[in-house]
């Protein structure tokens, strides 16, 4: 998640300007940090709110890349992002998604091969819990598998979109865009308001 200072803050673009270098790029470095945060949490939040996945999870995916004032103002910019391998997402496995209703021992029972009960999961919180057929808990206990024919062998884990998917909707996106654009011009002011006293404490 990127959003530029030019395209979506002209106000404080051009305040920028007004500012001496060092002032600009210090107040600059230390809004774009304390906005990223707040989008993080409020990231999490979202994904939380329509995603049937725990916070704690959603926050192990979450990076935060901080900017720093070394090297000019061209250079400054904070990063919000779910962490990738090589790139791609990896898709979570639906032992996350278990109705919250069942502690793992009885999905363990459940999910047994053989049992007439079935193992249900529920990937958004506004959908209905699904039943997951032959499914079965293995990996002690880690991983919902199912077998690939009638065979006991081969069987494969099932999976659903990862924290990175989620992150990349279209409405959760949105709507942390919206709080950045609302609260970075806020957040800049007072760092400017800041680091000018500083800098004019330290002159006198």
């Amino acid at each position: 998640m990127k959003l530029s200072i030019e395209t979506n803050f002209k106000d404080v673009a051009r305040q920028l300007k007004t500012l001496q270098a060092d002032i600009a790029s210090k107040a600059t470095a230390s809004a774009l940090n304390k906005t990223v945060a707040q989008a993080k949490t409020a990231m999490g939040r979202e994904i939380t709110s329509e995603f049937n996945i725990s916070a704690a999870d959603v926050r192990d995916k979450l990076r935060i890349k901080r900017a720093t004032a070394r090297g000019g103002l061209v250079n400054i910019e904070a990063v919000l992002e779910a962490a990738t391998k090589n790139g791609r997402g990896r898709g979570l496995n639906l032992i996350r998604f278990l109705e919250r209703s069942t502690s793992l021992a009885q999905a363990r029972k459940r999910g047994k091969a053989g049992t007439q009960n079935q193992l249900h999961v529920q990937i958004k919180r506004t959908g209905g819990k699904k039943a997951l057929g032959s499914a079965f808990i293995g990996n002690k206990g880690r991983t919902v598998f199912v077998r690939v024919g009638k065979e006991r062998l081969p069987i494969k884990a099932l999976t659903t979109i990862d924290v990175a998917q989620m992150f990349n909707t279209k409405r959760i996106n949105a709507k942390v865009v919206q709080m950045i654009e609302a609260k970075f011009p806020t957040i800049f002011a007072n760092e400017v308001r800041y680091f000018t006293e500083r800098f004019n404490s330290r002159a006198g």
